[in-house]
């Protein structure tokens, strides 16, 4: 998708910035494309064609470092935005510990773009018809009479997507990164009204690299039974119960810890995880991997946006923290070695025997089932949390009736050191592989 001439065009830029005072130069060429339909009720409702097209220029001249941005992409143009660039560069503070990362660390193995598996050649096949028949494929309006019992649908509102998307890193080191990947997207959102007028809603979405994998015709139905099923939702006592947080929802209690051991939260004494590297702060069953290069799998990347090399790695194994996520100028900062700037594709580990949410519910018995969060929010540096919860209230492992307008609170890492089931379900559409949760004595309030 990166042309040739666009190559040559950074090439030349970051030799002209060398040549102009720069000691180091990082360019990054970012090119994507992105078409959606929109269907509402069963009819077309809107269509979009986007292109976007960048050169970041990151430069580094007399202890000082500067990141600037361009769309026009013409030599005259690029020379002399990067003249502007090194005079506004000279006015800012020195900031010695801004470096390039060391060239052995940067990756050697992305050369063509494609070694991730993540680029699709029907792509290339793809047209406005092609693409106005999938979203049309997708819809359930024309046959929702057969899916009513006890509701009826109101509205269905859903988006077919499809993008691709390139980009191109070098340096004044020689690295020479690329990464290129297609994606297949459709998301629907359900309403349902019961027969007291009471209105649900329920969205399910589904995301591929290749479009053969997209379940398209899976995503308007699963919507439209998420939001029946959630007609005739009943109050229940709060207290310290257990909960089952469903595959493609969990992600919401595995982001904190993430962010948590990202380098700037460490460096800004912002995080509830600092100084915790080394230390055994989960229990034996909370293993979290970083699995960067899973091949053909969503998220998966073979270095990071400064051109340093991922690899699997564990982020916490059997509760102890392994990585921290450090960026060259944070770890300067800190005094510690670099690793990658963030954790590309997190894998949270099976424990406790369970491979999907049914067996899970089995397992725990009695509880909550969380299928979805409504607002809220966490305190990066202590950890606290207070989560908006809907789902079902569930015993004897089996669904009782839908709960909502509920909250769980307390403190991440107590909330972690109750895991007791982490199953193996993890959505492929997702980018973070994490399956369905449980964790015990989680503090409800209704």
């Amino acid at each position: 998708m990166i042309t040739p001439e666009e190559i040559r065009l950074a090439e030349e830029t970051l030799a002209f910035a060398l040549a102009s005072g720069a000691d180091s130069v990082r360019i990054t060429l970012n090119k994507s494309l992105q078409d959606l339909v929109a269907m509402r009720d069963g009819a077309l409702d809107k269509v979009t064609h986007s292109l976007d097209r960048s050169l970041q220029l990151t430069l580094f001249a007399d202890g000082r470092f500067g990141s600037f941005s361009i769309n026009r992409l013409e030599k005259k143009a690029l020379e002399e935005f990067t003249l502007d660039a090194l005079a506004t560069l000279r006015l800012l503070a020195p900031d010695p510990l801004r470096s390039l990362p060391a060239p052995e660390r940067t990756a050697k193995d992305a050369v063509t773009g494609l070694e991730a598996g993540l680029f699709d050649p029907a792509y290339a096949d793809m047209d406005a018809s092609a693409r106005l028949d999938l979203a049309r494929r997708s819809t359930i309006w024309a046959r929702k009479a057969s899916l009513e019992d006890g509701f009826t649908i109101i509205s269905e509102e859903e988006e077919y997507s499809d993008s691709i998307s390139d980009s191109l890193l070098i340096d004044s080191n020689g690295t020479r990164c690329r990464h290129t990947d297609t994606s297949f997207e459709i998301s629907c959102e359900v309403t349902v009204q019961d027969p007291s007028g009471a209105r649900f809603s329920g969205f399910w979405w589904d995301s591929r690299p290749f479009l053969k994998d997209l379940a398209l015709e899976d995503c308007a139905l699963t919507a439209a039974r998420r939001a029946a099923a959630a007609i005739g939702p009943v109050r229940c006592d709060g207290g310290l119960m257990s909960i089952v947080v469903e595959t493609g929802t969990a992600a919401k209690l595995v982001a904190p810890i993430l962010n948590a051991l990202g380098g700037f939260a460490i460096q800004q004494k912002n995080s509830f995880l600092d100084g915790s590297l080394g230390k055994k702060i989960f229990g034996d069953n909370v293993t979290i991997f970083d699995k960067p290069r899973s091949i053909g799998r969503n998220g998966s990347k073979f270095f990071d946006s400064e051109g340093v090399a991922t690899a699997e790695t564990p982020v916490i194994e059997n509760g102890v923290v392994k990585e921290y996520f450090l960026s060259t100028w944070i770890a300067a900062k800190l005094g510690m070695s670099p690793t990658i700037e963030d954790c590309t594709r997190a894998c949270v580990a099976p424990t406790g025997g369970c491979r999907d949410c049914d067996e899970i519910l089995r397992s725990v018995g009695e509880g909550i089932l969380v299928t979805g969060f409504n607002g809220g929010n966490y305190n990066s540096s202590t950890g606290e949390y207070s989560y908006g919860i809907e789902g079902f209230l569930f015993k004897d492992g089996r669904k009782v009736h839908p709960v909502r307008e509920m909250l769980i609170t307390g403190d991440l890492v107590t909330l972690w050191n109750n895991l007791t089931h982490a199953g193996s379900d993890a959505r492929p559409c997702s980018t973070k592989s994490i399956p369905t949760l449980a964790f015990r004595n989680v503090n409800i309030s209704g």
